[in-house]
């Protein structure tokens, strides 16, 4: 069922980034009300309701999450957002007396213990949920993190910073309320010693300390220490549940995070904003199933390696997805003691994929194109039965003869494998001939 509280609670503290002394005050709501922000410092109490269209995506807030309606804005919502989505309250008014939510202890803990103490109880209506239907993919050159359809919430992260407390390491968690209290809540927000300068240049951390964000040397939390295991990569964990609570709706759906921050998070919201809204997603243009896969390509059984394409930005870059059974024919032959998909078929699934992306931007009308050279091609993971093979290729090049893309193919957040392609056009009437 829907959850709200029985009755008022208030918290108060300095705001880690404005420097300010805010206090929340967190009042019940009906069923269906979601939730709202009141800025009560601002003349006629203007409201922020919670929901996509209210997340500011602009680059000065790279480093936490505000949402605005009407040029009012609220910062750093995204702990409070965490304890709400974590203990699953739907319903909720949050009256603020300034700019910031209070950074309290830097985690969503004290969030967690207010609204406890204002006692969480059930509504009289079913509560709703947003299903996550396709996979999702966002990245840049640094990051990814992906959303695919599950049953729960579920959030794999992979943390690696250039740092000896911070190198690659991954967390995985099951999102339930006991999970969250115990293993997540806790986790307290943290940066670099090297960029403390950096973040105050921006005009940001003016209410920041070392008690309530862990500043990391290289032997560990200036005048601190930590929590928990892997502590830092936990909030990272807490920010992701936060952010995808600013779709208004508590997300069904497994993440897979590598090095992922706000914006990306950001757009990751955006993107299954946009899913929701356009389930359909216009087959000719963003969606290709393997019926339309092979009107596309000439490739057949056992060689068509690509199940589907979930995604094409027209002309630029597209996402593929091979499920790799035991099923498939090369498992025969390929040390069948152990299987292990051959990294040749890896690229050429990677190569299809690009073939689809390439034939559908329109501009080579009537041309097939063949894959013509390979280069930087490295192999990083095996892949084996059980498997899913998500390839994101990009278009580096496109030129009236030839095509050049950058593809690299992931198992979860682990890149199994990349490669620099080239593809040459010729007219489509040499297949048949």
């Amino acid at each position: 069922m829907q959850k709200t509280i029985k009755k008022p609670v208030n918290l108060s503290s300095i705001a880690l980034h404005t420097g300010q002394h805010t206090s929340v005050t967190f009042k019940p709501a009906k069923a269906d009300e979601g939730i709202h922000f009141i800025r009560t410092d601002l003349p006629g109490a203007p409201s922020i309701k919670l929901g996509p269209q209210s997340v500011v995506t602009d680059h000065e807030v790279s480093r936490h999450t505000a949402i605005e309606a009407n040029g009012v804005r609220v910062m750093t919502v995204e702990h409070l957002l965490a304890a709400l989505n974590g203990l699953g309250i739907d319903n909720l008014t949050v009256e603020i007396n300034g700019p910031e939510v209070p950074g309290l202890d830097g985690s969503s803990m004290d969030f967690v213990k207010a609204l406890e103490s204002a006692e969480i109880e059930d509504l009289d209506i079913p509560r709703r949920y947003l299903e996550i239907n396709q996979p999702i993919l966002v990245s840049n050159e640094r990051a990814s993190i992906m959303i695919v359809p599950c049953h729960d919430f579920q959030i794999s992260y992979t943390i690696d910073y250039n740092h000896p407390l911070l190198a690659e390491r991954t967390v995985c968690f099951d999102v339930k309320p006991q999970a969250f209290v115990q293993e997540i809540a806790p986790a307290r927000t943290f940066c670099l010693e090297e960029e403390v300068e950096e973040i105050r240049a921006r005009g940001l951390g003016k209410g920041a300390d070392f008690q309530n964000t862990l500043v990391i040397s290289d032997e560990g939390p200036i005048n601190n220490s930590f929590r928990l295991p892997d502590e830092c990569a936990r909030h990272k964990v807490l920010d992701i549940i936060g952010d995808l609570f600013l779709l208004g709706l508590s997300v069904r759906g497994k993440i897979y995070a590598n090095k992922s921050g706000h914006s990306l998070n950001h757009a990751l919201v955006s993107k299954i904003d946009q899913q929701q809204r356009d389930p359909v997603m216009t087959k000719a243009q963003r969606v290709f199933d393997i019926n339309e896969i092979m009107k596309i390509l000439p490739h057949r059984y056992p060689f068509l390696l690509v199940d589907r394409v979930i995604e094409i930005e027209r002309g630029k870059k597209g996402i593929g997805i091979k499920n790799v059974t035991i099923n498939d024919g090369f498992f025969q032959g390929h040390f069948p003691a152990k299987p292990v998909m051959p990294g040749v078929l890896m690229v050429e699934a990677m190569a299809q994929t690009a073939g689809v992306l390439v034939q559908t931007g329109g501009d080579h009308p009537g041309q097939v194109a063949l894959f013509m050279a390979l280069d930087a091609v490295k192999f990083r993971k095996v892949v084996v039965p059980g498997d899913q093979l998500v390839m994101e290729v990009e278009i580096v090049r496109d030129r009236d003869r030839t095509a050049q893309v950058k593809g690299v193919g992931r198992v979860g957040t682990e890149v199994a494998v990349e490669a620099d392609m080239l593809f040459s056009y010729t007219d489509a009437a040499y297949l048949k001939n």
